[in-house]
């Protein structure tokens, strides 16, 4: 006869209670331990894509805008830091410059990126702050914007128009990255823009709108990613995969073609300054019949985009200057 087998105690209820709660804590301590090291981690790498922004000042002066992707905040003030520690002052309409004239002058209308807007110089060291004390006859409006593509100068120039209704339109166009700002939704980091793209139908259309937010934005806004360099890993997979890159065909020509038209169409006369030599843009602003010149000389800073140095802008408003008299604008 097999002998019985001792039988065992039942587990009481509370045990099995105190058990699993104690491994769930386990498993709770050990993410939380987790996240630590990988908060640390992150933290001491300092990886350039989680960080709130590029530039000290980016965000206080720029905010998320549904139809540009960003846009100055109007009045916003701020110290920015580039190669050269500067300060930024935006007015009511958001461009960094004084408020528009309102005494009936003729109006010369900048659009342009950093360029115009002047990084790495104060304001009044831009080439459109000395045209405004030489040519005092003419009433100057800087409109660039610092990262813009020709698309987004576009679709400003049109935001802009019954405010300013200027007489001249000059686009600035930057050689070195115009084309690939154009050509792009995502741009400096994951910053999203809208883009120009042709429909199957032979349309050209603008896409990319509402503008999506980009990390940087949920990095600010959202309080536990402003926090957490951990979450903002989390946000920023989240933002990529809802929003993917997405790159096309360089419209620039379509683009300056529009503009030329749009501002043609009020009355208005166009010309066009290269950051410097381009011959293929410059055939194309020949068979367009689109007054230009270039800024090859422009003394400028090495690296970080070698924007214009003082000395730089002088040379540009020189040269515009010119451009003006051989058009009828300015003796």
């Amino acid at each position: 006869m097999t002998p019985a087998r001792p039988t065992q105690a039942p587990t009481s209820i509370k045990a099995r209670r105190r058990r699993l709660f104690r491994d769930i804590a386990i498993q709770i301590g050990l993410v939380i331990a987790v996240l630590v090291v990988c908060e640390i981690a992150l933290r001491a790498v300092d990886l350039r894509f989680l960080r709130e922004g590029q530039r000290p000042g980016y965000s206080i002066a720029y905010n998320y805008d549904p139809e540009l992707g960003w846009s100055p905040i109007p009045n916003s003030k701020a110290t920015f830091v580039g190669q050269r520690t500067i300060t930024i002052a935006h007015n009511s309409l958001g461009l960094r410059d004084i408020e528009p004239d309102r005494t009936g002058k003729k109006t010369i209308l900048f659009l342009g990126d950093s360029f115009v807007w002047g990084y790495d110089v104060e304001a009044n060291e831009r080439f459109t702050d000395r045209l405004r004390q030489e040519l005092p006859e003419q009433s100057i409006v800087n409109a660039g914007v610092s990262g813009y593509g020709t698309d987004q100068q576009y679709l400003l120039l049109r935001r802009l128009w019954d405010r300013i209704k200027p007489d001249m339109v000059v686009l600035i166009y930057c050689v070195d990255n115009d084309q690939r700002d154009n050509s792009t939704n995502a741009r400096y980091d994951g910053y999203y823009k809208p883009y120009l793209a042709e429909a199957p139908n032979g349309v050209w259309r603008f896409y990319g709108q509402p503008v999506p937010r980009s990390r940087h934005r949920f990095f600010t806004d959202n309080p536990i990613a402003r926090h957490s360099w951990v979450a903002r890993v989390a946000v920023s997979a989240f933002v990529e995969l809802r929003h993917p890159t997405v790159q096309v065909t360089d419209p620039t020509e379509r683009l300056v073609r529009m503009m030329r038209d749009f501002i043609e169409k009020r009355g208005a006369r166009f010309v066009v300054g290269l950051q410097r030599r381009e011959p293929p843009m410059e055939m194309f602003l020949q068979s367009q019949d689109i007054p230009h010149l270039s800024f090859d000389s422009a003394e400028h800073y090495a690296g970080d985009g070698d924007h214009w140095t003082p000395k730089g802008h002088a040379f540009v408003a020189d040269r515009l200057k010119a451009l003006f008299a051989r058009v009828g604008i300015h003796r």
